[in-house]
């Protein structure tokens, strides 16, 4: 899927929202736990409840290593239930010499065929560029997270230049936004407005909304270009609206919530 693929549907569902499936097993409604596979039965159920809301998935592969092969099986089963053409993110935050990121590349884009992976860009371009290399694919890198320890490296400054915005500025120098995104937290509401201004033509992907805390009109008043230009993610906040039978349609109930503000704020463009 490319991008002026990724924003038609943006217009057409009128919603940028990413539903983030971090799946955790001892999290999951108890009766789940018949069946053979009650993480992926999870995900059927959420999916089938939300996939006309949102335009992507992002699955966190860290809650499917957890399980070893049962883990990983109901991540590609997942995978395969959702419908083609929603957005699929592996939330992996690879990164590795060269020859090692070829094999998570070819991993996540040849085997598993997803839109898009999270990167790590720590050690610098040759971790990254192998990721840059598939066609129709995503590299996102990670300059702004949401997490309370971003701060540790992400915004130490030399005097003109935070870390983040030295590897955004960098990476759009390996890549170009039809191949590369960045992870923006919606929890650094006083730093969002410098990533766009660094990057004003790609897609951000904006995780912390919901749970962590972070505002979805703020996003969009720093973010939003005249193409959107952002995928919003929320996982905890609608996976895990109920622990009861009608898990799925809480989830969807949150989902439209959410998806019916972003309706408004696409109006404006």
């Amino acid at each position: 899927m490319n991008r002026k693929e990724l924003f038609s549907n943006i217009k057409s569902k009128k919603s940028f929202l990413c539903i983030g499936l971090d799946t955790e097993l001892k999290k999951i409604p108890t009766h789940l736990q018949v069946y053979d596979d009650p993480v992926y039965e999870f995900n059927r159920q959420i999916i089938d409840a939300t996939k006309d809301l949102c335009v992507a998935y992002k699955l966190n592969l860290a809650f499917y290593e957890s399980l070893g092969s049962d883990g990983l099986l109901a991540f590609e089963k997942t995978l395969k239930h959702i419908p083609e053409n929603i957005f699929t993110i592996a939330d992996a935050k690879r990164g590795d010499i060269g020859n090692t990121s070829r094999m998570y590349a070819d991993t996540f884009f040849d085997y598993y065929n997803v839109n898009a992976v999270t990167v790590a860009p720590y050690m610098g371009e040759d971790s990254v560029k192998p990721f840059l290399d598939y066609p129709g694919k995503f590299t996102i890198v990670l300059a702004l997270t949401s997490n309370d320890g971003s701060k540790d490296f992400q915004t130490i400054t030399d005097g003109k230049e935070m870390v983040f915005e030295k590897v955004i500025r960098k990476v759009s120098e390996w890549g170009n936004p039809d191949n590369v995104m960045f992870v923006a937290g919606a929890t650094r509401n006083e730093y969002l407005k410098r990533v766009r201004e660094i990057a004003p033509e790609h897609f951000l992907l904006i995780p912390g909304v919901g749970a962590q805390g972070g505002d979805l009109h703020t996003v969009a008043r720093y973010c939003m270009t005249d193409y959107c230009g952002i995928l919003v993610n929320s996982s905890r906040q609608i996976i895990y609206a109920s622990s009861g039978k009608n898990f799925a349609e809480a989830a969807r109930e949150q989902a439209k919530i959410l998806q019916q503000q972003m309706e408004v704020l696409l109006e404006r463009i």
